[in-house]
């Protein structure tokens, strides 16, 4: 039962969000037409979304074969799905409770504090639970105690990312709607604050010129095909025709496969960008009614590709500059005695456009290159400085790849290794008190300089 409701119910994130649709639309007492045609699309949303992301996360995969065989390294890829999958053999349970009793934190801090983010990125969550439970099981904490500190981490985290994240994602938006509830945030903060201080938003990638001969540019899918084609069939061509096709593509030629995984990857992108689109139209008139009736001015906090939309170059530019960030870091890395980390291509898109977005929001072009390539490097970095404390799940071929991971299981980490256990619980949970109420304090001082301002 407790596997039915964790990891087939609340591990599903279209779920997990049709939920959330649902008490909100029943919280407004909508007539059951609207109950079931709301909840029914915002799902659908979710799946097109995820649909998508299958799409460019198995060409992704393939390009990584390519690349890896092409360059001969051998190193730790980082995948947030494959790390989860190798610990929950041994921290299956751990993970689901703290998940559990986390999302109830969520909602409890929601309420009673000034932080008004509901975490809905079900599989982040998931993600995160059991990071935090190798962590403090490695560290020698079990039972209770060690449910009860991870479930205060986990649900603090779900509130605290979104706000750090919410001035810069009301500069991508141009509202105060939605937040993004993704654990890649401090990507993201680090490219809008870098973005602010050395570039110029008013040039924004958004605004690129473009030569009328290559108008067809314009069109978003067509560019992102493009760029795709080109770098498949550079790499396709460096790799020979050998490897490819009898590995990769069955036989089929190597040109054409690569032309195709191009289209492919292309085609995900705009599947993507057309759930977004269909979750947010749904997602954020159902909120209203938990805004109002259980967590009032309550904010769903999105998926990263949420913000997707709101500045299609970006995606690109962003994209393509954490990858190369992700490359150069790649050969510093053994300079300063670390593991090998090969470039993900699945955390540098979904990471890497996301800060590109982030960045060109608060400094334009310059911002989202830059931005983008901050990303990459702690993207690079992050994993590799991880490795040694997640105990003997270091030793496996893969970490964890976002941003956010990282910082968290090196702080943790590191604190409960030099802190004996019972200690260690009441000063984690009174500095995560302390932080709240000094956040939450600052965050009522400025909503009330912005309610004189209005008046």
């Amino acid at each position: 039962m407790v596997d039915l409701i964790m990891n087939d119910l609340l591990g599903t994130p279209e779920i997990l969000v049709g939920l959330f649709a649902l008490i909100g639309l029943l919280a407004q007492r909508k007539a059951i037409a609207d109950v079931i045609s709301g909840t029914l699309k915002t799902v659908l949303g979710f799946v097109i979304l995820g649909a998508g992301a299958t799409v460019i996360i198995g060409s992704l995969d393939q390009f990584s074969s390519m690349f890896t065989h092409a360059f001969n390294v051998s190193g730790v890829i980082p995948n947030n799905e494959a790390i989860v999958a190798v610990a929950q053999d041994t921290f299956g349970t751990e993970t689901a409770m703290i998940m559990l009793f986390g999302m109830i934190t969520n909602i409890i801090l929601a309420r009673l504090t000034p932080f008004k983010y509901i975490f809905l990125t079900g599989h982040h969550v998931m993600f995160m639970a059991c990071l935090i439970s190798v962590i403090l099981t490695t560290g020698g904490m079990s039972g209770i105690p060690m449910i009860a500190l991870g479930a205060i981490i986990l649900g603090s985290l779900m509130v605290l990312s979104p706000a750090l994240l919410q001035p810069y994602t009301k500069e991508v938006t141009q509202s105060d709607d939605i937040a993004v509830g993704h654990f890649g945030s401090i990507g993201y903060f680090a490219a809008g604050f870098i973005g602010k201080r050395v570039g110029n938003k008013s040039k924004s990638t958004e605004e690129i010129k473009v030569p009328k001969s290559l108008g067809f540019l314009r069109d978003t899918t067509v560019a992102v095909s493009l760029t795709m084609v080109v770098l498949f069939i550079a790499l396709g061509l460096f790799v020979g025709p050998t490897f490819i096709e009898a590995e990769l593509s069955e036989g089929q030629n190597f040109l054409i496969f690569s032309f195709m995984q191009g289209l492919t990857f292309a085609a995900g992108v705009y599947v993507i960008l057309t759930g977004v689109r269909m979750l947010l139209g749904e997602i954020v008139p159902a909120f209203k009614g938990i805004a109002d009736k259980i967590v009032p001015n309550a904010k769903p906090a999105l998926d990263c590709p949420a913000v997707f939309p709101f500045a299609n170059n970006a995606v690109i530019i962003g994209f393509i500059f954490s990858f190369i960030a992700g490359l150069v870091s790649m050969l510093l890395l053994p300079l300063f005695g670390l593991a090998v980390i090969i470039p993900g291509l699945v955390p540098h898109f979904f990471t890497g456009a996301a800060a590109g977005v982030f960045g060109n929001a608060t400094g334009g072009r310059r911002g989202a290159i830059i931005g983008s390539i901050a990303n990459g490097v702690m993207i690079s970095f992050l994993p590799a400085l991880l490795l040694p404390v997640l105990g003997t799940l270091g030793f496996q071929s893969t970490t964890f790849g976002d941003a956010d991971f990282g910082v968290v299981g090196l702080v943790f980490g590191s604190l409960i290794a030099l802190i004996p256990s019972n200690v260690f619980f009441t000063i984690i949970v009174l500095a995560i008190l302390a932080v709240l109420f000094a956040l939450g304090w600052k965050l009522r001082k400025e909503r009330k300089e912005d309610n004189k301002k209005i008046a």
